[in-house]
């Protein structure tokens, strides 16, 4: 995790889109060519862009915001402004669903993002990224307290760090009103959600197999859980695009 705060995501959008069968690549390719900058440009930072490795038809991207108040005004801006009005169309056309948006803030002020990060492929990249990004999602019957989160920190952690996977990034569902209400966010729900970059589809593998065998993993971590989960861990295995910052 970050050892100091991160000014850009303050507030994190996790967006997944359900696409129309054979429209991926459509989008992908569009989006990593006409609205990164452009979306930065308004004061939105566009953290990476995703294909779901699990379902063909998902793609899935962050974006972060200094605030709410900023989120608002970039929003509006963007979506008010020539580059969407010139390519909306194209971009409506390959979704099904894009209402399935998660709004989060870090749990802390160094669980945030490393900013900027790693310098993002320019437009005329063509090598895709060999490393892979997994976010867990963790839905709870209550917003996390501050004993849930002690225990994320000293435990969750603990062990994903021990198993090969420490979080670069721990957030909570941001609870503030939806400052953009012309695009939809998930209410009503109580997420922490936990974000681990690897190197290789190999190394997630490798991961994932361990943590499975993993007594500390099955008998401390997931039985310290259960009781504040209102369903089961979900886990996103997503592959970077060409142009994701994060990789």
């Amino acid at each position: 995790m970050s050892s100091a705060p991160t000014a850009c995501c303050s507030v994190l959008e996790l967006r997944q889109y359900t696409l129309h069968p054979g429209q991926r690549d459509v989008l992908v390719t569009l989006f990593d060519q006409e609205f990164v900058e452009a979306q930065e440009a308004v004061g939105m930072h566009i953290v990476g862009q995703f294909r779901d490795e699990n379902r063909p038809d998902r793609f899935v991207w962050m974006r972060g915001f200094p605030d709410m108040a900023a989120r608002s005004a970039a929003l509006g801006a963007f979506y008010g402004g020539p580059v969407w009005k010139a390519h909306r169309g194209a971009a409506n056309a390959t979704m099904q669903d894009s209402d399935n948006v998660l709004l989060l803030r870090p749990v802390r002020p160094d669980t945030g993002l490393h900013h900027p990060g790693l310098p993002r492929p320019p437009v005329e990249a063509v090598t895709l990224p060999d490393s892979r990004v997994e976010v867990t999602l963790c839905f709870l019957k209550a917003p996390a307290d501050e004993g849930l989160v002690r225990f994320f920190e000293e435990h969750v952690r603990a062990a994903l760090t021990e198993l090969g996977a420490e979080p670069q990034g721990m957030f909570q569902t941001e609870p503030a009103e939806n400052t953009f209400p012309a695009l939809p966010v998930r209410t009503g729900e109580h997420v922490l959600a936990l974000l681990k970059v690897f190197p290789s589809m190999e190394h997630l593998r490798e991961h994932r197999e361990r943590r499975a065998r993993s007594t500390v993993w099955t008998e401390q971590v997931l039985h310290g859980l259960q009781p504040a989960l209102s369903a089961p861990l979900e886990h996103l295995t997503l592959a970077p695009t060409l142009r994701s910052q994060l990789r």
